[in-house]
């Protein structure tokens, strides 16, 4: 294997080391220690001519360029070929309690800041605290993801749409309860108004159509700055994800720990973006790409369970759709309006299918929906409309998941605003 490099120079020659404890900082300290050495020797001796100091820099300057490359390989092979204990430390962890399973409440489709202009908007956003207020006084759950449309963009006046996706996590970080995000299609939609609204000298109109006959739009608060704003919070688990798949932005992974057991996940939480607003509505091959390789990388034998997490349902929700009502093989209590889901699928429910350690996806969206329902191997779940704000008069609720381990469940139940219970059974 390719391994750290490291080159010890002497006057009159070299060695080369072969170590696996060395970092690229160290080396290069190494590489200019000996390199004063060198500049002393050429300095102080009484025989050295052009020759020679020509001599010497065409060994060292080759060997240096040799160890800088090694030192790149060797980092990259370092951390895709360590032990399964190293390689789980890198992702953030949830510790849960002793003795008790890890309680997880998910608020989906919440739009803060909704018709912000009008009596109803800031109404809406207060009744939606509420809502989430009275899930974590009953539940008291260990952890809380916010499964997108945390905020209605596209009718946020302001720039910094941060202000209402901080409201929105309040009752989570006033209690100190944990949290972690994905984004949903609305979350960095662009503001759009009626064009009666503002004069030819008020807020420009960037994006109008060329017929200029009813709406324009300018940009707002993108995700890049939405989660730069977040992940200031101590008590926030969410990422920004990899910078080849921006403009997906929330693509992570958390892993949930036993304390009696640091060293061995119970699950694997994954996190995937699934656009819309400032881009299309779909989970892209790339990002498929990055779910199998992060697998394959900290579950390479499918040994611990899997949960995913996105906003936007896959188009596999499209065929296990329940037509009326909910059947047996399905658990909810409201089947209200068709899925509406991404625009294509290009690969991630191919990958999902395959892995035994999947056990369920979470997504949100539909707020005339809270099913989940059986495909192949695993399940596919929607949340609860949450939120006061957005469409639909459906009572608020809030799905809760509960992860215990030895042996390994998922149970799940619907919380709702006036404090009962439905729609509880085990996935696993």
């Amino acid at each position: 294997p390719r391994m750290y490099v490291t080159l010890l120079f002497s006057p009159n020659s070299y060695t080369v080391h072969l170590r696996d404890d060395k970092n690229a900082a160290q080396i290069f300290e190494v590489f200019l220690l000996n390199l004063f050495r060198i500049n002393f020797y050429l300095h102080s001796s009484q025989h050295v001519n052009m020759e020679t100091i020509g001599s010497l820099w065409k060994t060292v300057l080759p060997l240096w360029l040799l160890s800088l490359f090694f030192t790149v390989q060797s980092s990259s092979y370092l951390q895709n070929q360590t032990s399964s204990a190293i390689r789980f430390k890198l992702e953030r962890q949830i510790t849960m309690r002793a003795g008790a399973p890890l309680k997880v409440a998910l608020f989906s489709d919440l739009h803060f800041g909704e018709d912000a202009w009008t009596n109803w908007g800031p109404l809406q956003d207060v009744n939606s605290i509420k809502v989430m207020n009275t899930v974590l006084d009953d539940e008291c759950p260990d952890f809380v993801i916010y499964l997108g449309d945390v905020i209605t963009a596209n009718n946020i006046m302001i720039g910094n749409a941060s202000l209402y996706w901080d409201q929105a996590t309040s009752p989570a970080r006033n209690r100190g309860i944990p949290w972690a995000s994905v984004f949903g299609n609305h979350d960095d939609a662009s503001f759009q108004w009626p064009l009666h609204w503002f004069s030819a000298p008020g807020i420009p109109p960037i994006h109008c159509s060329q017929t200029a006959e009813e709406e324009c739009s300018f940009r707002e608060t993108g995700r890049l700055e939405l989660m730069k704003n977040e992940i200031k919070h101590s008590a926030s688990f969410s990422r920004y994800g990899p910078r080849n798949l921006w403009p997906s932005v929330s693509n992570y992974v958390l892993q949930v720990l036993a304390p009696d057991d640091l060293q061995s996940p119970v699950a694997f939480l994954y996190f995937l973006d699934s656009g819309g607003g400032s881009y299309p509505e779909v989970i892209s091959s790339g990002q498929a790409e990055w779910f199998l390789q992060k697998a394959k990388e900290i579950n390479s034998d499918s040994r611990v369970p899997e949960i995913i997490f996105w906003h936007i349902p896959s188009k596999a929700y499209e065929v296990v759709a329940p037509k009326f009502g909910i059947p047996k093989r399905c658990v909810g209590s409201i089947n209200k309006e068709k899925v509406a889901a991404q625009e294509a699928e290009t690969g991630i429910m191919d990958l999902l299918v395959k892995r035994t350690s999947v056990k369920a996806i979470f997504v949100g969206h539909n707020h005339g929906l809270d099913w989940c329902c059986p495909y192949k191997k695993l399940w596919l779940c929607y949340a609860r409309h949450t939120g006061y704000g957005g469409y639909g008069d459906w009572p608020r609720g809030a799905r809760i998941l509960e992860i215990s381990h030895k042996p390994f469940s998922l149970r799940s139940w619907i919380r709702m605003e006036d404090g009962k219970v439905h729609s509880e059974f085990v996935l696993s």
